[in-house]
């Protein structure tokens, strides 16, 4: 069992020979005693607090061991050197996650540009005019069938992610789903485009709680929110090189002609692609930092090292009931899931029904291809700057809302603009792109304000399953009887969005409450740190040292 040392004393036996970096992220431990700020922090509160941590020490993080391999070598982190390790960990990281992540979200939408190519038209001899023959309606669920298939395995794939090696489970998926999206170009019927698009949203369940997981092992706090930003930003670039690729197959086609219908050859590109990219996933992506074939052995430990401010470790593999029932009782948690679910019915609608959208406001088919890719450019620009700047100035929930805003203005344009005003509405559409801010930033907070490895991986969990239900609901809303206005779900959208506003100034305000509380507590003279206390697989409540970001 650990032991504990006060920490004015700060004789942990590890932390004599390993370092952290100069310009490593401050820690509780390096700022100053102040005194009792909160006379309701009592002796019996402080005790209170040290005996739960000890009650759950024995079943400590992989990252704690690894370190306890090394604690009679001196192993020096200085700043030169997190820098290089950095640059190094980017370097591997983050082109993989990128790519993988812009076809996760290319491979759900592919069905919205297969809907304008003739994937809705009945079955004919003429392969430019031949689909599969369904309805407005039968399109929308089968918009909405992708969600029912993530929301039935969320679960169940949090669980495998804690369990089995996530570099190799991850890319496990990402082939599986490759090879299940190919088989759309040989659908003939709604119902085995059902069938697709249900295990379509099996298999791409891992990747979103997978990716904020190998965040979190990989960065320190001040890192996670623009690197989350920018692999969530490739659904962007997504969108720009998916509706280019569909308006030159589409063209294409149609001038020099095409055994297959265009449709399905969309399909079959972007299946065979994600293939391709889940094979170099599976030799790229270590599971952690102690299988990372690209780290030298010595840089494997530094790479841990380097994190050691997060409170958090890189993974636990026993199943801890305690914190599978903190994560239900924990009211951000609630917070996160209510913004997952209602800034998520605007994505399902705008998402399957983008293209459509764009054709009403006047545009042909293809134009509506063409003209949709700037939206996929906002959505770039508004990630990434958000993600840096809300590291920079110490503030993702207000950078998060910002997107949120411009969102808002835009959607209000397509509602209050007439029909004849195609550019305006179509600016307005752009605008709405600036929208995933809010959720790409509580994404971020989840890897970086949800610690113990089970509530993490069940707090993911819960946050993805009300994406789910939010995106099942969106598509619902754009009914074909309000076309081509979609006004009923343009205002919904709009009320969503405050919604979401209001939901992200209570997170920040929560957040603020229990870093006070906290420091309450870390300000007793009687209080205790258990030796790596970072490393023992502790939720973010019990945790006196964890600070949470907002």
């Amino acid at each position: 069992m650990p032991t504990q040392t006060t920490r004015s004393n700060k004789s942990i036996d590890m932390e004599k020979d390993i370092s952290t970096p100069a310009d490593a992220e401050p820690t509780p431990d390096s700022q100053p005693r102040t005194g009792n700020s909160d006379t309701s922090i009592t002796t019996a509160n402080v005790a209170k607090v040290e005996q739960d941590i000890l009650a759950h020490a024995n079943d400590a993080d992989a990252a704690y061991d690894a370190l306890k391999a090394y604690g009679g070598q001196v192993i020096a982190l200085d700043a030169a050197t997190n820098k290089r390790l950095l640059r190094r960990i980017d370097m591997f990281i983050m082109p993989i996650m990128c790519l993988v992540y812009g076809l996760n979200y290319l491979d759900k939408t592919t069905l919205s540009y297969a809907s304008i190519m003739g994937l809705k038209q009945p079955h004919s001899d003429n392969v430019l005019q031949s689909g599969i023959g369904i309805s407005g309606t039968q399109y929308s669920w089968l918009s909405s069938l992708f969600y029912f298939g993530y929301l039935a395995w969320e679960y169940p794939t949090n669980r495998l992610i804690q369990r089995l090696p996530l570099g190799k489970y991850s890319a496990a998926n990402i082939i599986i789903w490759g090879l299940v999206l190919s088989c759309f170009a040989a659908v003939n019927n709604f119902s085995g485009a059902i069938a697709i698009r249900f295990f379509l949203g099996v298999f791409e369940a891992a990747v979103t709680p997978g990716f904020a997981l190998l965040t979190s092992q990989w960065y320190t706090k001040r890192e996670q929110g623009l690197r989350v930003g920018i692999w969530f930003s490739f659904n962007g670039f997504a969108q720009i090189f998916g509706g280019l690729v569909a308006y030159g197959i589409a063209v294409g086609s149609e001038r020099h002609g095409t055994v297959l219908e265009p449709w399905r050859i969309v399909f079959l590109l972007t299946g065979c692609l994600t293939i391709v990219m889940g094979i170099a996933f599976l030799i790229i992506m270590p599971d952690n930092q102690m299988n990372a074939w690209w780290l030298s052995k010595e840089d494997r430990v530094k790479a841990l090292i380097r994190i050691k401010g997060n409170g958090q470790g890189v993974g636990n593999k026993h199943w801890k009931i305690y914190q599978f029932k903190e994560a239900f009782t924990d009211p951000l948690t609630w917070a996160f899931v209510f913004l997952a679910l209602v800034a998520d019915i605007p994505n399902g609608g705008i998402s399957n029904f983008f293209s459509q959208l764009i054709v009403g406001f006047g545009y042909t088919p293809q134009q509506s291809l063409l003209y949709g890719t700037p939206g996929g450019a906002v959505e770039v620009v508004a990630l990434i700057a958000c993600g840096y700047f809300g590291d920079k100035i110490g503030n993702r929930i207000l950078l998060g809302c910002s997107g949120l805003v411009c969102a808002l203005l835009g959607m209000i344009l397509i509602v209050a603009l007439p029909l004849d005003n195609n550019s305006g509405r179509l600016a307005g559409y752009y605008l709405t792109q600036a929208s995933p801010t809010a959720f790409v930033a509580l994404l971020s907070l989840i890897a970086s304000n949800v610690a113990g490895y089970t509530k993490k991986t069940t707090v993911a969990a819960m946050y993805l399953v009300a994406y789910c239900v939010g995106n099942i609901i969106g598509p619902q809303t754009f009914r074909q009887s309000d076309a081509p206005r979609y006004v009923p779900a343009e205002i919904t959208i709009i009320v969503c969005w405050g919604l979401c506003i209001l939901d992200m100034a209570f997170i920040w305000w929560y957040c603020k409450k229990q870093n006070a509380k906290k420091a309450a507590i870390r300000a007793q003279p009687e209080y205790m740190k258990l030796e790596n206390q970072e490393f023992l697989d502790l939720t973010d409540r019990e945790n006196p040292d964890f600070v949470y970001t907002i």
